[in-house]
């Protein structure tokens, strides 16, 4: 009898209009009860098991690829080594779907978290992992994380996951001049910045349209995608603004849900595409039927 241990590549296409979108997974991460900031956990118990998912929480970890126009952009790039074992498996994904590093000419951040940004430099050598690529990030970003004060009043593991390791992520693009900061509107050809501050500062969704076809990438706007679609309110641990992180998930569903656009989200289950529909005031979240053309 064959075993088996792994499954294939973690790599699906999906095209809007003339750009090809490739949902990558780079993992995922068991996490326990207390992310939650404002459910009590025999709540997210119940939730977790009606809706027959893995409890504690398993929260898996993608990326989006774009190619457009000739050119190869990512939307966030995994979290190479510092999310553990289960995680930082984007490079390969990358090389199952024939993308070189080498061949990237941008890599736009939904925020600087870590299992987000830790995919673009080799922390053993300062190497670039992407050495033709800008970074494009709001400029919050750069502005929070790079501030020394904020970063002397953060706890050690904040300080160490989040400031230290952005730092060390940025730092080397910074000094070939590849980052590129907005504040909002079009970032590409077809590619609109939407600021959704709350889980950071410069959180951000990008809406990529073309040919009458809407796709938009919402970052970190759900983590564990059945708990708080079904109650938007709880928040995460790691919000930097709880309360701004909530009203921000709401203006995200209703326009989700008023514009029927297709979501790709970093935090839903892979491929990590998806629809919203709101009934008698509840939200649900319906995942895109697998498409075997593309």
């Amino acid at each position: 009898m064959l075993e088996f241990t792994r499954q294939v590549a973690g790599v699906y296409h999906r095209k809007i209009g003339d750009v090809l979108v490739t949902g990558l997974s780079d993992g995922y991460v068991d996490m326990g009860y207390t992310i939650f900031r404002n459910i009590p956990e025999e709540e997210t118990k119940a939730i977790l098991a009606r809706d027959h998912r893995i409890s504690p929480p398993r929260i898996s970890v993608n990326a989006f690829a774009l190619r457009m126009n000739g050119r190869t952009y990512l939307i966030d790039c995994g979290s190479a080594d510092i999310m553990g074992p289960t995680c930082g498996r984007l490079p390969a994904n990358l090389a199952a779907t024939g993308i070189d590093p080498a061949s990237v000419d941008g890599v736009l951040l939904t925020h600087v978290h870590p299992d987000h940004s830790n995919g673009l430099t080799d922390v053993a050598t300062g190497a670039r992992l992407f050495p033709n690529a800008e970074v494009i990030v709001h400029e919050n970003e750069i502005n929070h994380w790079f501030n020394d004060e904020l970063m002397a009043k953060a706890a050690e593991r904040p300080r160490r996951r989040y400031f230290e390791a952005g730092r060390t992520q940025l730092k080397p693009y910074m000094a070939a001049d590849r980052v590129r900061t907005f504040r909002k509107g079009e970032v590409l050809p077809g590619v609109t910045a939407i600021p959704i501050a709350g889980h950071t500062p410069g959180h951000t969704a990008y809406v990529i349209a073309s040919g009458g076809q809407t796709l938009i990438v919402w970052g970190d706007t759900v983590h564990v995608p059945e708990i708080q679609v079904a109650r938007p309110e709880v928040t995460m641990e790691f919000d930097s603004d709880p309360q701004a992180a909530a009203s921000a998930r709401q203006m995200v569903f209703d326009m989700v849900v008023s514009d029927d656009m297709l979501i790709g989200g970093m935090h839903l289950h892979f491929p990590g595409f998806g629809h919203m529909r709101r009934e008698a005031g509840r939200y649900s979240l319906v995942a895109e039927q697998w498409a075997f053309e593309i």
